[in-house]
């Protein structure tokens, strides 16, 4: 195996900054990711130029196994944001992946409130896509804030009536009274 040769750094990156583990994690490889760990010299959180880390991207897109699989190492903050201040939880509420966002608000340490640098919250992100499962999930947190305005001064029932999610809309509605 190329792991095993003396001459080949399972830690080089490419052109951007990104790690091999990196790569494994964004494609879902949960063996390669798995194989990447087991290794000393594999820095678990470590993010490429832009900050995102494998953690975020294996979020992005959806991948539970792999997920699972860094989130039980102690050197991955599951809360770490990008440059542009966007967490896992916020990745994968705003593309729908409610798995991967139960496992991250099953984590202590990640905060369901903390918006990006534009001020959109996983809560702004997940309601503007449509997504009503994640919606449900982070209105039953109870003390969730679905009036609190972005940088531009949108809340996240702004964004989901401006795309014309109703179930999204109804749901806020609902279990949420504004002052």
């Amino acid at each position: 195996m190329l792991l095993e040769r003396d001459e080949v750094n399972p830690e080089k990156p490419n052109n951007v900054g990104q790690m091999p583990l990196l790569g494994a994690a964004s494609s879902g490889h949960a063996e390669v990711v798995k194989m990447l760990l087991e290794r000393d010299e594999v820095s678990p959180d470590k993010p490429d130029n832009n900050g995102q880390t494998p953690l975020l991207f294996a979020a992005s897109y959806g991948h539970v196994e792999v997920v699972k699989m860094l989130l039980e190492r102690d050197e991955v903050n599951p809360d770490l944001p990008d440059n542009d201040g966007r967490t896992p939880l916020l990745f994968a509420a705003r593309n729908g992946h409610a798995g991967v966002v139960k496992l991250l608000l099953g984590k202590n340490d990640v905060d369901p409130y903390k918006s990006d640098n534009g001020g959109r919250t996983p809560l702004s992100w997940a309601a503007g896509a449509g997504h009503d499962d994640i919606v449900e999930l982070f209105l039953g947190l109870g003390d969730v804030t679905p009036d609190t305005m972005d940088n531009g001064g949108l809340t996240p029932l702004a964004w989901a009536a401006e795309h014309k999610y109703t179930r999204v809309v109804e749901m806020i509605l609902q279990r949420c009274s504004f002052s």
